[in-house]
């Protein structure tokens, strides 16, 4: 099969074909059909995050059941099913006390004694995410797929693999986002939109986009904000402080910079709740004021916003047909798989949604 394998910092991704194992005992073989050019690859490519040599990148991702394994009784050839990078075994502590998103349990993949998933010429292909979805077939654990309803586009379903999940799912779960609450997102890419999104969702009465291209933060208001702000214009927290009378109760940095980071923090009133779902680069340091905490601020993590994806996901896909979660509009443009060195380029532009790579029939 063809894959855009990864083999060093700095290069371009190459066209190559690799051998895919069979299904063993709980894997799936899926047909991948699109697969969304998430920020997250990028951090790896630029070498902001470590990877292990070659490797098939990608993670965000929906297609069709080939075969399956031994032991697989959740799916059957020919199912239409998203992905998740955050594959859960069901039994450890962070599964059983509903903190799926953070199981890390390593039973879930092959070990270094199995046949690798991924090969050429005899070589292993490391697997990203659990996925490697920037490839004509995934292999994967069944407990990193959804079964979806067949009448939803996988062009548009594959986003909700990731970016739609992680912003979403962060006001929904990590945040706990009130109906009537003020909001800030900074960062209006696929995650921030998503975000906002799921800000409109929630109930929110005020919502506030930030970014510093124009064109997004336009976007930003189809998605559900209330105001934006351009981070070109003078000080972004004084601006958010101004609209809300005194700051948000929910901040959402989409980015993963420092700066937004304590932007955040800094524009959450007394009792707020800042939320960093952008990857910050390994290393980085936040700096915060320490008397902020004794008006109760709060400042969090979110992993794929805390998701529960089995239930999640396909609730998604139904906002999605019923109009209310604007897939649509996040697709800036679909491309081939030899086409995912321009959309890296076009994704450090910043004027991108998201590409979202489609595979022939």
């Amino acid at each position: 099969m063809k894959a855009a394998v990864f083999r060093e910092v700095g290069k371009p991704l190459e066209i190559e074909e690799i051998s895919i194992s069979k299904p063993g005992p709980r894997e799936v073989l899926i047909r991948t059909a699109a697969a969304g050019v998430c920020h997250s690859d990028l951090h790896f490519v630029e070498g902001l995050y470590p990877a292990q040599f070659p490797i098939v990148l990608g993670h965000e991702s929906a297609g069709i059941v080939e075969q399956v394994g031994e032991d697989v009784t959740y799916v059957k050839p020919g199912d239409h099913v998203i992905t998740c990078l955050s594959v859960f075994c069901g039994h450890c502590e962070q599964c059983l006390t509903g903190h799926m998103s953070l199981c890390a349990n390593p039973e879930t993949r092959r070990g270094p004694e199995d046949e690798p998933r991924l090969a050429k010429d005899s070589q292993a292909i490391n697997q990203f995410a659990n996925l490697s979805s920037f490839a004509e077939q995934m292999l994967i654990h069944e407990h990193g797929l959804v079964k979806i309803r067949e009448d939803m586009p996988l062009d548009r379903a594959a986003l909700i693999g990731c970016g739609v999940t992680t912003g979403v799912g962060s006001v929904f779960h990590t945040a706990g986002v009130e109906p009537g609450s003020s909001v800030a997102v900074v960062g209006c890419g696929g995650v921030g939109l998503s975000c906002i999104n799921g800000a409109a969702l929630a109930g929110a009465g005020q919502i506030i986009a930030v970014d510093m291209v124009d064109s997004k933060l336009q976007m930003a208001k189809e998605f559900g904000a209330t105001d934006v702000v351009n981070g070109s214009d003078g000080d972004v927290v004084e601006q958010v402080r101004e609209l809300t009378g005194g700051g948000v109760q929910y901040a959402f940095e989409a980015i993963g910079l420092k700066v937004t980071a304590e932007q955040c923090f800094s524009m959450i009133r007394p009792g707020g709740t800042a939320t960093i779902i952008g990857m910050i680069p390994v290393g980085v340091k936040i700096e915060l004021t320490g008397s902020a905490f004794l008006q109760e601020k709060k400042i969090q993590g979110s992993m794929m916003g805390s998701n529960r994806f089995r239930v999640d996901m396909p609730r998604f896909v139904d906002f999605y047909l019923a109009g209310k979660l604007h897939l649509d509009q996040m697709v800036s443009k679909r491309i081939g798989l030899g086409d995912i060195n321009d959309a890296f380029v076009d994704m450090k532009s910043g004027e991108v949604a998201r590409s979202v790579i489609v595979f022939d029939d």
